[in-house]
């Protein structure tokens, strides 16, 4: 389907302008926006500018995620641009996105999730076990941390924040032994070949999200231009939706925010076209921060329930102690 002047200001002309996307400004959050560009464009034939926005996390990157406050310091500044109507939709990772409501924002579209695992790009080829005893790695997610010492107690590891390949160059100049990033980051940049190992779900399960992009817009969007709305929607991938919408349910009634020592994984066991007769299957983990006790957990049950399920996740973790485990982080 192709949609024509989807942008054009009120004016009566049959050139519309281009169609305003807010992203980060970091070399990550450009590339995966302008992939989302490209196809809005295929899809329409209008023209997409990336407007690129310095958040709160961007600015600071000296102090960890945690002491910022974790939660909204990659999106609030995107927000209010949108809000403003400065553009006309965002591009997020939907792993940086606070699981509450915004008033004003909705997600239009979650489009298909790239890999979820965990990537460690280590030194000679490395892998996990392959690391000498007490060996450096670096990672500025307290989630990250707390698997890694379950895993590894040996390891030290130190706070690391910056673009990737400032975090690659500290192991590549012999600065640190290893650093752990998103695979899906890496490979969407193509830094592919500095992965010495994907990290199975079964050692490390991601951040909730993780792999995933949110295209936010206002929730007055279908009013505003319905042509933009409906080609949005069309970026949609229901099982990615699914997925991630059990991941983030999870990770809401923790009542934990998006640099929390908590971890889920989400997908689709059962690929018949009826929703409801999909399955969907959630892991989800909490450990405590010298990796000493970890609580993790999984359900099953019907794709249709995904919010439900991960409620219920969350609740049977949390009479587990998943609470208390959190509060080790703080």
């Amino acid at each position: 389907m192709r949609v024509p002047n989807l942008m054009t200001d009120g004016q009566m002309t049959d050139s519309p302008r281009a169609i305003r996307l807010g992203t980060r400004r970091s070399k990550l959050a450009t590339t995966q926006s302008q992939i989302v560009a490209d196809q809005l464009t295929a899809l329409t034939g209008t023209p997409v500018e990336l407007v690129l926005i310095t958040t709160e996390g961007d600015a600071n990157t000296s102090d960890s995620l945690a002491s910022l406050g974790g939660t909204g310091v990659f999106v609030s500044a995107v927000r209010d641009e949108l809000l403003a109507g400065n553009i006309d939709f965002a591009v997020h990772s939907l792993k940086d996105l606070p699981t509450e409501p915004h008033p004003g924002v909705e997600i239009c579209a979650i489009p298909k999730r790239e890999d979820a695992h965990d990537a460690l790009c280590a030194s000679d080829g490395k892998t996990l076990q392959d690391l000498p005893l007490g060996a450096v790695v670096g990672t500025g997610s307290p989630r990250r941390r707390a698997q890694l010492q379950a895993i590894r107690p040996d390891l030290k590891l130190v706070d690391l924040r910056g673009n990737i390949d400032t975090r690659l160059t500290k192991v590549t100049q012999d600065q640190l032994d290893a650093v752990v990033l998103a695979s899906a980051g890496l490979n969407r940049i193509g830094f592919s070949e500095a992965i010495t190992e994907l990290l199975d779900f079964d050692l490390m399960l991601p951040a909730p999200g993780q792999g995933a992009l949110a295209i936010e817009s206002r929730s007055t969007l279908q009013d505003e231009s319905p042509a933009l709305a409906q080609a949005l929607s069309q970026l949609d991938d229901q099982h990615t939706r699914l997925a991630v919408t059990a991941e983030r349910a999870l990770l809401r009634e923790l009542e934990a925010g998006c640099s929390a020592p908590v971890g889920a994984f989400s997908q689709i066991a059962d690929t018949a076209s009826d929703k409801s007769g999909v399955t969907l299957e959630l892991s989800g983990v909490v450990a405590g921060e010298d990796g000493t006790r970890v609580i993790r957990e999984s359900i099953s049950g019907a794709a249709a329930d995904a919010q439900a399920l991960g409620i219920e996740l969350a609740r049977k973790m949390l009479a587990l102690g998943a609470s208390e485990l959190m509060t080790e982080m703080k």
